[in-house]
């Protein structure tokens, strides 16, 4: 295709085109033979289907109840409507206009100028914004149903909600429609390559890449603190970092991090690595990089995460440091598998802990945030049957639920640049590490799911039993340092406010600016968020809000602080094998680098 200087396509090259056409021919004939055939014993779909039609016609019969209340909510929003049609009139004739309905400052799919300068994208703007508000607050306002189903259609309505956005459709989306027209369409068939290459490589299903898939890679652009894997189990490898100081704390500093994604968000790029961080300020640190689980590890339950995870650690740093006391650290999913390993420790009169911290951790799951809406009887027996199947819970499907709850964000914006402008998405280190999904296995998944977000059993004294061992959390009384985050929609903060005041020993409760992900990882080179703490700890969270003191900048040296406290003095450095274990491999070894990419784990 020729080009004026510009980089502007002036013609279609016809041959170019025919090639562009039987590649994506080709493709599609295989695609599609890969999807009629992944169609095969898809009970679960039809079931999510069956679930979500109960609980909206659950919702039609209350909206019938009340039909006064009904014929109020369209009345207002006719009037709302015709508002909007005076408004584009005037518009339309080069009058000035006030809009009916504007965008969140926060909302970035309308900050094209054709959103606002062209009376007809406007309209079309302004229209969705009060359809989208009153069918959001028809179903909010509905009376007679209970708290989990009221929170679940309204999920599944915002869902809608956003994938009906005209931002998301080229014939309503300006920015797409002036690409096209500049590009004489190529970024239309430069979109349908990027949607079959994701197809292809979801095998099937789709996996909308979010960042380019080439431009990092594990051990080369990140998590490249210098370190050795000292131990191993069938679960995971510990890794012990090398020093960056002549002196160190005496007590080692252990990460336990979810297995959900893996363990490197905690050591992504030097810049923004939380593990590299803290060996420059004199800690020995380790932590583990859990498996990338496949069914032979389908039995795996949630004691032996405890068992061959965080106990497993735990020796190792015994043994390489020679030390009998360590500083612990969890991160979501890790924290709440530490305080139940902190219960289970306590029953049995371990007294290794000197101290736990707590990284957006859920203890008590009474308001466990959004995930909460796939989580009842009925989707809970759907989901293990699906995993006893094949023996584990796909990381892409644990990956797709999470960007749900972001959907504008973490799937329609992508959706755009990828398909519809036809762009390759831009190299980003921490969406990177979120499409690096890792598998759940069957048996663990099962009982974290239902013991935690549907039972709460985990607050109870003696709700879980780990190993024989009846735990109880607020037996434990190493002292405890929490920092959670207050835009976090995973591990809302007042939920894991409350379930720091379970523990029995002294604890001490921060809480950071930004969400789950970026409020953490939060160098104090970049000086932003900032934290707010409070001494004390009131039965209610607003209070210990409205009490507390605002601090600029990060909130990582205020933990330091803290955790000088529980050095117990300092040491000559320790060098990966200069214990008694002998490096098995570089960090970050071989575990972290077991992707899902192959189509058949999705």
């Amino acid at each position: 295709m020729a080009e004026n200087q510009t980089g502007t396509p002036t013609e279609v090259d016809p041959e170019e085109l025919a090639r562009s056409l039987a590649q994506i021919a080709e493709k599609s004939q295989q695609l599609v033979k890969d999807f009629i055939a992944r169609q095969e014993g898809s009970q679960l779909s039809m079931d999510d289907a069956l679930h979500m039609s109960r609980l909206f016609q659950d919702l039609y019969g209350r909206l019938m109840s009340d039909p006064m209340a009904l014929a109020q909510a369209q009345m207002a929003f006719w009037q709302d409507y015709m508002a909007l049609v005076q408004s584009t009139t005037l518009r339309l004739w080069g009058l000035e206009a006030e809009p009916v309905r504007e965008p969140d400052a926060k909302d970035k799919r309308f900050r094209h100028e054709s959103w606002e300068e062209s009376p007809v994208f406007d309209f079309l703007k302004q229209s969705y914004l009060l359809t989208a508000d009153y069918i959001h607050n028809t179903v909010k306002n509905v009376d007679g149903l209970d708290e989990k189903t009221a929170r679940q259609i309204d999920f599944y309505t915002r869902q809608y909600i956003d994938a009906m956005s005209p931002s998301n459709f080229l014939a309503t989306n300006p920015e797409v429609l002036q690409k096209t027209v500049e590009t004489r369409g190529q970024n239309l068939l430069r979109g349908l390559n990027n949607l079959l290459e994701d197809l292809e490589r979801g095998g099937g299903k789709l996996n909308i890449r979010m960042t380019d898939p080439n431009a990092f890679e594990v051990g080369r652009d990140l998590a490249v603190t210098p370190g050795k894997v000292v131990a191993e189990t069938d679960l995971c490898q510990v890794i012990q970092y090398a020093p960056a100081t002549e002196e160190v704390a005496r007590r080692p500093v252990l990460f336990v991090p979810p297995w959900i994604n893996k363990y490197y968000i905690l050591d992504l790029r030097p810049k923004n690595s939380l593990i590299r961080w803290l060996v420059e300020q004199g800690q020995t640190v380790f932590t583990i990089s859990w498996r990338n689980p496949d069914a032979s590890l389908a039995e795996k339950g949630f004691e032996d995460y405890m068992h061959e995870g965080v106990l497993a650690a735990m020796d190792a740093a015994g043994k390489a440091t020679g030390e009998s006391e360590i500083n612990m650290v969890g991160y979501c999913l890790g924290g709440t598998l530490l305080a139940s390993t902190l219960a289970y420790l306590k029953a049995k009169g371990d007294e290794r802990v000197n101290s736990a911290t707590f990284l957006t951790s859920l203890i008590d799951f009474e308001q466990p945030g959004e995930l909460e809406v796939f989580i009842d009887e009925e989707q809970l027996a759907m989901l293990e049957r699906q995993m006893n199947e094949i023996g584990y819970l796909p990381g892409q499907q644990m990956a797709a639920t999470m960007s749900s709850l972001r959907a504008n964000d973490l799937i329609w914006s992508f959706f755009v640049n990828n398909y519809l402008q036809g762009e390759d998405p831009f190299p980003f280190d921490l969406l990177y590490w979120n499409q690096d999904s890792t598998n759940m296995p069957a048996r663990m998944h099962a009982f974290y799911l239902r013991n935690m977000y549907l039972e709460n059993r985990l607050r109870e004294p003696g709700g879980i039993t780990l190993d024989g061992v009846p735990i109880d959390v607020s037996s434990v009384d190493v002292p405890a340092f929490f920092i959670s985050t207050r835009d976090d929609h995973i591990a809302p903060w007042k939920a894991t406010y409350q379930g720091a005041r379970l523990l029995g020993g002294s604890t001490k409760f921060v809480l950071g600016g930004s969400g789950h992900i970026a409020g953490i990882v939060n160098p104090p080179e970049k000086n932003k968020y900032g934290y707010w703490t409070n001494r004390n700890m009131p039965t209610d969270p607003d209070k210990w809000l409205d009490g507390a003191t605002y601090h600029e900048g990060s909130w990582w040296p205020e933990w330091l602080r803290w955790l000088a406290q529980k050095g117990g003095g300092k040491v000559a450095a320790r060098t990966p094998g200069g214990g008694r274990l002998t490096p098995i491999e570089d960090a970050p070894g071989r575990y972290v680098r077991e992707r899902n990419d192959d189509p058949g784990d999705a």
